[in-house]
């Protein structure tokens, strides 16, 4: 079999793991999968001598991965076994998470740009992380797996991943409200850096409005992180402290932001907010230590300390975001009975 056609058969073998049950695999299948939709070809050698089928897989352990697959990355060992959790729950008929359909070329490129720190891309592309890691990321494994020591940098991170987990990590949902509000000054939790510089440009700021780039400042910290407030935001922008005016225009622009929210939660067919900091009613973010979420590392969810109210319905102030949901359309949602032969 020449290169090519080795190549198209290993897509191929790529595309049927999306639709098969895992323990159906054969090793082909396995290296297809690790190569192609994992995007970890570095392990593809030790795969294919040590795991020959997708029930082999299922059954793997950390230690199987570290000492087996000489897998030393931890979270790479950690998006390997996420994701053999998710296709055992997919085994079930649950389907796929919605955070499968986010590889680590979506999240270190198009997430972190709207996240407004494209300077972590290296280090997400080189521990690979994926919708699924993500969602597992605490405050101690971003400075102690990918190197983020700015507290402010974490914070912003972890509150970027508390909105995906608002949405379900549905990408199609978020996207669909950010286009809506794109022109309008309204559902700000949903902005991206890029829409929050925008608004400072229409709010008679320009020459303040790159002052933001590279600092992570986007619509969830803005709406849920209580401790950003007008002085904390015009620190940011580089407004100095004795341009008094300056920072009460800042203040009254974001007291205007509320006045679409309650709008907005008036109309059936409005775009909902997943949560307002200037609304009357504010959100209260009650801080364990100095962190604004509590992150359990062995876990996929989130403790989420503060009350909301979005298109998810209503949380308790101490609510958790439970395992993320599954997509009736998504792949893996109705499995073939056919296993997939080895090449």
């Amino acid at each position: 079999m020449s290169d090519g056609e080795e190549h198209l058969d290993r897509l191929q073998q790529a595309e049927l793991t999306r639709t098969t049950c895992m323990s159906l695999w054969r090793a082909g299948a396995v290296q297809a999968w690790m190569e192609v939709v994992m995007g970890m070809p570095m392990y593809i050698q030790a795969c294919s001598e040590n795991v020959k089928s997708g029930k082999v897989l299922l059954g793997l352990t950390d230690e199987d991965l570290e000492l087996g697959l000489s897998i030393g990355n931890p979270i790479h060992r950690r998006k390997i076994r996420l994701a053999i959790e998710d296709y055992r729950r997919a085994e079930g008929e649950q389907g796929l998470s919605k955070a499968s359909e986010m590889d680590h070329h979506w999240v270190s490129t198009s997430w972190l740009s709207d996240v407004g720190l494209p300077q972590y891309c290296q280090t997400f592309q080189t521990h690979l992380v994926d919708g699924r890691v993500l969602n597992s990321l605490s405050r101690r494994d971003l400075e102690k797996f990918l190197n983020i020591s700015d507290y402010f940098h974490q914070t912003s991170i972890l509150l970027a991943i508390q909105l995906l987990q608002m949405l379900g990590f549905d990408k199609e949902a978020l996207q669909t409200r950010r286009t809506k509000c794109e022109n309008q000054n309204w559902d700000p939790i949903v902005w991206t850096c890029h829409r929050v510089m925008k608004w400072i440009r229409d709010i008679d700021l320009e020459e303040f409005s790159d002052n933001l780039q590279g600092k992570g400042i986007h619509g969830a910290v803005i709406a849920l992180d209580q401790s950003f407030d007008t002085e904390a935001f015009a620190k940011a922008l580089g407004i100095p402290s004795n341009k008094h005016m300056l920072q009460r225009h800042l203040f009254e622009e974001i007291k205007l932001l509320s006045v679409p929210f309650r709008n907005a939660e008036r109309s059936a067919d409005a775009s909902p907010v997943a949560g307002s900091r200037f609304a009357d009613e504010r959100v209260s973010i009650r801080r364990l230590g100095k962190s604004p979420l509590k992150l359990r590392a062995n876990s996929h969810s989130v403790e989420r300390v503060l009350g909301l109210h979005s298109s998810c319905g209503s949380f308790p102030r101490e609510a958790r975001v439970q395992a993320i949901p599954r997509a009736k359309g998504s792949p893996v949602h109705t499995f073939k009975s056919v296993e997939i032969t080895n090449v």
